[in-house]
């Protein structure tokens, strides 16, 4: 009888119609936004095909050879983004990442063999934390910020549980991981990550978009040792502003007290110890975020480069500047930075990068950047520094990376049994919120043009497969008596492939087939 009342009072009744008009709305934005970028994607594609075209000079018979096989491309394209993408389409290698809100898997792709990082995030946390805006943020901006600074996503999906997203596996891990084990870094080497840093966070801004959470945990690092900006979870500047309690409870947590007093040694080590438990811990440690974020009364894009301006006194001191026991700690000297702002005494780095730092952790209204990015790149610190061709030379560090699948710069984690899974389940009249959040990305489809003569790929088996047959064949051999292992080919995984222009069979080598990223 109650449930009958309910149903029927006014504000009840206004509440429900409130809730799905809201629904209704997003859903639509969302579909035409989505229907205008795959638009203009592939209008991107054919001028792009064009201009290589133009580039080697082909004939016009070749031109149209050409344009006819990527039209045949796209409209297999089209078929496949119909079909629906699971967790199910990929095997599960090991754990590289845990958080506050879920986990990162190295995984493979089954029907490909492609090796992926899949961020796996639960819906019910989403919904319990209030962090929608942001995660619907971060899969809006993977999906437009497709450029070489930024990791590439190459699908989301989700289920009635999870939310996913699948990108480009980066196996020279983080920034952090390489502070952690150089401690610092020379002026070079800073110089060098720096710079790049600078161009990847220029092009996210380029978008509209203010990352927000800029730290060495976010900058991952490719096989060849290049940055790569990754999680924009926090980041802002989309259809509308996104909201920034997170960070609220900062201001209300603990007392005052008195602040322990640590030499510069005692700073490095309480930091050293503690800065892999704060990546992992639900408020994460404020040391990189601009002063303005926290009082939230208005900031621009410059408050990433104040966060660039720690990162790069991390990288020659050894710690960041206000770092603290606590986050309640370090939150006060953030705010407090013109009495907290210190290089210690043993630090020996240059004039010009003390006055790069100071440039960049400053007044919001004075900071270096502001206005223009070329404030920075013509700052003195990077005299002589290559912008245009930095990303073709060699990085300063060696990330030793030995297969597609190495995961030696990652920290080890132990598989969650089933116990220690969370078995909520989100609320279904909430799960609007999720609409058209699946995406799949050209490059990552490895279509072909059908209708064309076809060549054969020599596939692999996958990662999961090789380890089982491996363990097979090191039992019979066992058995025989043998002193040796081998892992037994798996020739039915051949693949019949287009190959425009060809009667050939030709078999493509396993570099031929890795992620289009």
């Amino acid at each position: 009888m109650a449930d009958d009342d309910a149903e029927t009072d006014p504000s009840f009744q206004g509440e429900v119609t409130a809730t799905r008009v809201t629904a209704a709305k997003s859903t639509f934005e969302q579909y035409y936004a989505n229907l205008a970028s795959e638009t203009d994607a592939r209008r991107a594609r054919g001028v792009k095909l064009e201009e290589k075209m133009d580039a080697k000079q082909m004939n016009e018979e070749e031109k149209e050879t050409r344009r006819q096989e990527l039209k045949l491309r796209e409209s297999e394209f089209l078929r496949i983004r119909r079909t629906r993408l699971c967790n199910a389409d990929f095997d599960v290698l090991k754990t590289i990442g845990r958080g506050a809100f879920g986990e990162v898997k190295l995984v493979q792709k089954k029907d490909t063999g492609q090796i992926f990082a899949m961020k796996i995030l639960r819906k019910a946390d989403m919904l319990e934390k209030d962090q929608i805006a942001h995660v619907k943020a971060e899969r809006d901006v993977l999906v437009k910020a497709d450029v070489k600074w930024v990791v590439k996503m190459l699908y989301s999906f989700q289920d009635q549980d999870n939310l996913y997203l699948v990108m480009e596996f980066l196996a020279g891990g983080d920034m952090m991981t390489m502070l952690i084990r150089m401690d610092t870094f020379d002026e070079e080497t800073t110089k060098f990550y720096i710079g790049e840093t600078i161009l990847a966070i220029d092009s996210i801004h380029q978008l509209g978009f203010i990352h927000r959470d800029i730290k060495p945990d976010n900058l991952l690092l490719d096989e060849r040792g290049h940055v790569k900006l990754s999680d924009f979870g926090l980041c802002t500047g989309l259809k509308e502003a996104h909201r920034t309690e997170f960070y609220r409870g900062l201001q209300a947590q603990g007392k005052k007290g008195d602040v322990r007093k640590m030499d510069s040694r005692q700073k490095a080590l309480s930091w050293s110890k503690n800065r892999r438990h704060m990546a992992f811990s639900t408020v994460g440690t404020p040391d990189y975020i601009a002063p303005e974020v926290f009082v939230q009364n208005g900031y621009d894009k410059s408050c990433d480069y104040w966060s660039l301006g720690v990162i790069m006194f991390e990288m020659l001191v050894g710690y960041p500047p206000f770092c603290s026991d606590s986050p309640q700690e370090t939150y006060r000297k953030v705010m407090n930075w013109k009495e907290t702002l210190v290089l210690p005494p043993e630090a020996t780095i240059s004039m010009e990068s003390e006055n790069l730092i100071r440039q960049l952790c400053t007044h919001a209204e004075t900071r270096i950047g502001r206005s223009d990015v070329m404030e920075i790149k013509k700052h003195p610190f990077f005299d002589k520094f290559d912008w245009e061709n930095v990303y073709t030379q060699k990085a300063p560090i060696d990330v030793k990376v030995k297969s597609i699948d190495d995961t030696d710069n990652f920290d080890k984690f132990n598989d969650l049994d089933d116990s220690d899974l969370d078995d909520r389940s989100p609320a279904s009249d909430k799960d609007w919120v999720w609409y058209n959040y699946t995406y799949k990305r050209f490059e990552g489809m490895n279509t072909v043009a059908p209708g064309q003569k076809g060549s054969v790929i020599k596939r692999r088996p996958t990662a999961k497969a090789a380890m089982e047959n491996a363990r097979a064949a090191a039992l019979v051999k066992k058995d025989d008596g043998a002193d040796s292992t081998e892992i037994p080919t798996n020739d039915q995984d051949d693949v019949a492939v287009d190959k425009p222009g060809s009667d050939q069979t030709v078999i493509v080598g396993e570099d031929d087939r890795q992620p289009g990223v």
